[in-house]
């Protein structure tokens, strides 16, 4: 539902504005239809919601610079009506979609999981690749 309530919206805003509007939010609604298509992928669906968060900036910036306060024609001002509308719309849907992210388990920040690896901050000594034979009194035999 979101993704054909912000591809109408799109299409409308397309009447008023042109040039890299329609290329950034077309761009990231195809990401959107990937993340539907792949309902178990975390990428996918974290690649659309990062998308659309920098769209809100883009569209704020493209609005910003090419709305016309005088010379739009009522077909355009619907048009940019549209567009501003889906500008409003992106943060509710980015909560729908951080909200779907988090079901399909993606986390925000770093992992909670831990790794084979150590790292070279780590408080543990590292296992002894000799299996203890310095301890015992035996020293590297000579050739």
């Amino acid at each position: 539902m979101i993704l054909l309530v912000h591809w109408l919206l799109t299409t409308w805003g397309c009447i008023a504005f042109g040039g890299p509007y329609p290329w950034a939010n077309f761009t990231i609604l195809a990401l959107g239809v990937w993340a539907v298509a792949q309902r178990d992928s975390i990428d996918a669906i974290s690649l659309f919601l990062g998308g659309l968060a920098a769209t809100i900036f883009l569209d704020i910036v493209h609005i910003s610079i090419f709305y016309q306060r005088t010379g739009f024609s009522d077909t355009e001002r619907f048009g940019a009506g549209m567009a501003i509308l889906s500008l409003l719309l992106k943060p509710l849907s980015c909560c729908f979609i951080y909200h779907m992210y988090r079901q399909r388990g993606g986390v925000l920040g770093p992992s909670q999981e831990r790794s084979d690896y150590q790292t070279i901050d780590s408080p543990e000594a590292p296992a002894d690749p000799f299996g203890g034979l310095e301890g015992r009194g035996h020293g590297p035999q000579g050739y």
